[in-house]
């Protein structure tokens, strides 16, 4: 996708006239991006950091309907979120894979469970498919034994889906740049360029690549998007935008398999609040969220979870499994994401609107909130708003495919596993097969107890961008989640596959493996203090 030279030509190119300048490469940019490019439009898109580096890569994984929406009237966002569902779920195999739900009852919740399968009745009739069941308490543990038994009533069975966000990012922005776009990572936007008439005409970009030493460079566009996520209103001053945005935290915990083992996601309210929240098995692993709190600090791309969070999650797992005696020892990573929401001053942030909204405000268009599920149409939705500006040639249509349809296509490679090939396809689409090309001896082996090749580190390093070596392990090949202590006891072995892939020199190797070191501890393990 990016080889070496990648990077170098497309600096070059920033000097041309371009109808569309995205910043931002999360799900958000990177889906307009992708929709331009499919629409024949000249549309280069910039990320400060990595791609998928803030939120795009901290979701809680989960491809879903917005369930919890109908319980505040969101059913338009539910119906949208239900179809867009169905069509990743029928286009995006191997990536966005179904997952079963068992929503757990008991008397402590103070609501009866036939109000939770009303919901459930009108979920499915959204989907026009019905897949949801009640069991009752002697069930439920049947299927899910680890369970607290008192006070338990029942609860139903239903499906969603999920996906590994960062990849989902990454698939989307393959395609794009095979249709002609552009994507560069490490690109800091420092102004956005004006007309005599204040309105944005463009943006002036530095080079955050530490080999290219801050070169910058001017990028004239038709239409600017700001795509930036909890990172919008800070470029919307630069406009004269009044603040619109409440930046909220989620965090999650990741646990060892072994300790929390699922064969599907359980839900349930947290005794505390009442929240919902979820343990779901992924990748290997159990991941479990969500907060839902106000971020005060300052706004890095690397949000941490705090103290009273883990404590607020863990004490969730010990009341409803308690049987596991789950400590903090038992925690194996965590992460936290920072999301944007329009303020209307609620006092639950839970109740806050996760409806996407435009904006445009002397010539800069900003697209904020939303879903990951949805984001096909939100870029849809930007594309319109700004289509008169655009001469475009081909109209926007609805029922375009997700994904590039010719990734389907069968992996022919014997050496690895049915599960593993419909995998690979999933996350590298149409480029599957050179993954599995490019693997040298015992590459095509998991890596520990994940579910990655050794093959997806080589791949990584030579074709996807990587800028920095907690871009290989955070986002392209989840390793910083997916193994104890962030993979760093593997780092030598790691070294041995990637390091002349990506050119470094041995002092810049070191220098990498502490960074990556000091920032998993800091905001990725669990926090002591």
């Amino acid at each position: 996708m990016w080889h070496a030279h990648r990077r170098e030509d497309i600096w070059q190119q920033l000097s041309q006239p371009w109808d569309l300048a995205i910043i931002g490469g999360g799900i958000t940019g990177t889906a307009i991006l992708r929709e331009a490019a499919q629409l024949g439009l000249r549309a280069v898109l910039v990320e400060a950091a990595d791609f998928a580096a803030g939120t795009s890569s901290r979701s809680s994984k989960l491809v879903h309907g917005g369930f919890r929406y109908l319980k505040n009237a969101q059913l338009k966002m539910t119906l949208t979120s239900v179809r867009e569902r169905e069509r990743m779920l029928h286009e995006g195999r191997g990536l966005i894979t179904q997952l079963g739900f068992l929503f757990v009852h008991y008397q402590r919740d103070h609501f009866p469970p036939w109000l939770f399968g009303m919901g459930l009745i009108l979920y499915d009739l959204l989907a026009m498919r019905w897949n949801h069941r009640y069991y009752d308490a002697y069930d439920i543990q049947e299927l899910s034994p680890h369970l607290k038994n008192e006070g338990l009533l029942g609860g139903y069975r239903y499906f969603d889906a999920q996906t590994d966000d960062a990849r989902l990012v990454l698939r989307l922005l393959q395609e794009a740049v095979e249709e002609g776009g552009c994507a560069l990572n490490y690109c800091r936007v420092v102004n956005l360029l004006r007309t005599r008439d204040g309105n944005v005409c463009g943006i002036a970009v530095r080079d955050e690549n530490p080999a290219a030493m801050g070169r910058t460079a001017e990028i004239q566009a038709k239409v600017v998007i700001n795509a930036t996520g909890a990172w919008a209103d800070e470029l919307r001053r630069k406009v004269g935008g009044q603040e619109r945005l409440r930046k909220l935290r989620g965090s999650h915990l990741i646990l060892p398999r072994q300790r929390l083992p699922l064969n599907r996601a359980v839900t349930f309210l947290h005794p505390r609040d009442r929240r919902p929240v979820f343990a779901l098995p992924w990748e290997g692993v159990t991941l479990f969220g969500t907060t839902d709190v106000d971020h005060q600090e300052a706004l890095t791309v690397d949000a941490r979870i705090s103290l009273e969070e883990v404590d607020y999650l863990l004490s969730a797992l010990q009341d409803v499994f308690p049987a596991l005696e789950l400590t903090c020892d038992d925690i194996q990573a965590t992460f936290a994401g920072v999301r944007a929401v329009v303020n209307t001053g609620k006092a639950d942030p839970s109740k806050e609107s996760r409806e996407h909204v435009l904006w445009l405000e002397n010539g800069l268009l900003t697209v904020s909130g939303g879903k990951l599920t949805t984001f096909r149409l939100m870029a849809q939705d930007a594309l319109r708003r700004i289509s008169g500006r655009l001469n475009l040639s081909r109209p926007l249509r609805r029922h375009q495919n997700v994904f590039d349809p010719a990734a389907l296509s069968p992996l022919a490679e014997e050496n690895i596993s049915g599960a593993a090939r419909l995998r690979l396809l999933g996350r590298y689409g149409v480029r599957a097969a050179e993954v599995l090309s490019i693997a040298q001896a015992g590459e095509l082996q998991p890596i520990e107890n994940s579910l990655s090749l050794w093959a997806e580190l080589r791949w990584a390093a030579r074709c996807e961008a990587v800028i920095h070596l907690d871009d290989l392990l955070l986002r392209r090949v989840r390793l910083g989640l997916l193994l104890p202590n962030g993979g760093i006891s593997l780092l030598e072995r790691v070294r041995a596959v990637v390091q002349e892939e990506l050119g470094w020199e041995s002092d810049r190797w070191e220098a990498e493996a502490a960074a990556y070191r000091d920032l998993w501890k800091t905001c990725y393990g669990v926090p002591t203090g």
